[in-house]
């Protein structure tokens, strides 16, 4: 019998075994040192002064967006091209979605188009690393100078953009360590930043709105045990064995997205010429998460079907987040209102892509697509 092939499939070895094992026999399983050593191994890496863990990706969006002042009445301008949770945190804040559709050229979201929905309500842009390529972090600054910027790089951890990794551009960056993302604490998540305030506001509201520093709290000496809410916030906490976990595949998140660029490569060069596919952008800085082929429309149901009966997982990313009917009902979009990333969705098929493939799987993928299509 065939093997199945996932889309995604995280890597875990002895090592990373090891580290969860060696937390779940100490003292700590929550709130303790493991966090703070995952969190610097992230900051070290990216090349920032803050990263704030949570529990997973969505809960760091909500904390980010929160951080950088959120509120009942903003804006918060997204690609549709995403997971719902880039646009649902900023309605867990009262906020409004704006879309602004992607660039043909990169899949993720266009400046030009954010200048174009930019008011006196723009609070945050949220530009999306899709599949990993890099976003023009700087482009959507320049369109809304007067907004935070929050990166979701959930996709993208590994990659970088003019020899900067991505997370260092953005005034916050988001990242999710899911099963099928560039590392793994099975779920979890993370916001990286460089602004202090922020990253205070981060661990407030990732733990209940509580805080134990003084310099934080109306009251000074009521004794060791005072602590103050001084925020609403969240139980939102990582626990220490995903920590462990996340600090141990940090070490291997270089190899990872080596492997990732290679097996990309070997995509890139069986399709290049390759009638009916078209195959995704190349940046040198891409981290692979995934990767997305184009087919002609009418010709999408039937190789995702044909794929899937022959044991090859693959998946589509994403239906556009305006045309749920949670975002039709409640914010009036519809079909239309985004074409470039309506058009991409309806032939877009992500292949199989992750570090523990073989060369063969990639020619077993290749030879299905191009065979069906055939």
């Amino acid at each position: 019998m065939t093997s199945y092939l996932p889309y995604g499939h995280q890597w875990i070895d002895d090592d990373d075994m090891a580290a969860v094992a060696d937390v779940l026999s100490g003292d700590w399983l929550t709130q303790g040192p493991a966090i703070e050593a995952f969190e610097r191994s992230v900051a070290d890496y990216v090349g920032v002064a803050h990263a704030v863990a949570f529990c997973n990706g969505t809960a760091a969006l909500h904390g980010a967006y929160h951080a950088a002042g959120v509120r009942a009445g903003d804006e918060v301008i997204v690609p549709p091209l995403t997971f719902a949770a880039t646009a649902n945190a900023a309605c867990f804040l009262g906020a409004c979605p704006v879309f602004a559709d992607i660039a043909p050229a990169t899949f993720c979201l266009d400046p030009a188009e954010v200048a174009r929905k930019v008011t006196a309500k723009t609070k945050v842009v949220a530009p999306v690393s899709y599949a990993g390529h890099p976003a023009d972090v700087a482009g959507c600054r320049r369109a809304a100078p007067g907004a935070v910027v929050v990166e979701d790089g959930c996709h993208a951890l590994g990659g970088d953009r003019s020899g900067l990794k991505v997370g260092a551009e953005a005034d916050m960056t988001v990242f999710s360590f899911h099963p099928v993302k560039p590392v793994t604490t099975g779920e979890g998540g993370m916001v990286v930043t460089n602004d202090g305030r922020f990253a205070e506001r981060l661990r407030l509201f990732r733990s209940h709105g509580i805080t134990k520093d003084p310099a934080w709290m109306e009251a000074k000496d009521e004794g060791p045990w005072y602590y103050e809410m001084i925020d609403l916030g969240f139980n939102y906490r990582m626990t220490e064995f995903q920590a462990a976990l996340g600090e141990s595949q940090m070490k291997k998140l270089d190899a990872f997205v080596a492997r990732r660029r290679e097996l990309a490569s070997r995509y890139d060069e069986a399709f290049a010429g390759q009638d009916g596919v078209v195959a995704p952008p190349h940046h040198e800085g891409h981290a692979y998460h995934l990767y997305p082929i184009q087919v002609a429309p009418a010709r999408r149901r039937g190789l995702f079907e044909g794929l899937r009966a022959a044991s090859i997982g693959v998946q589509v990313h994403y239906i556009p987040v305006h045309l749920h009917p949670y975002y039709r009902r409640h914010f009036g979009y519809g079909g239309g209102d985004f074409p470039v990333a309506e058009a991409f969705y309806g032939g877009e098929i992500s292949l199989p892509l992750f570090p523990a493939m073989e060369d063969e799987d990639v020619s077993r993928v290749v030879d299905a697509v191009t065979g069906l299509l055939s």
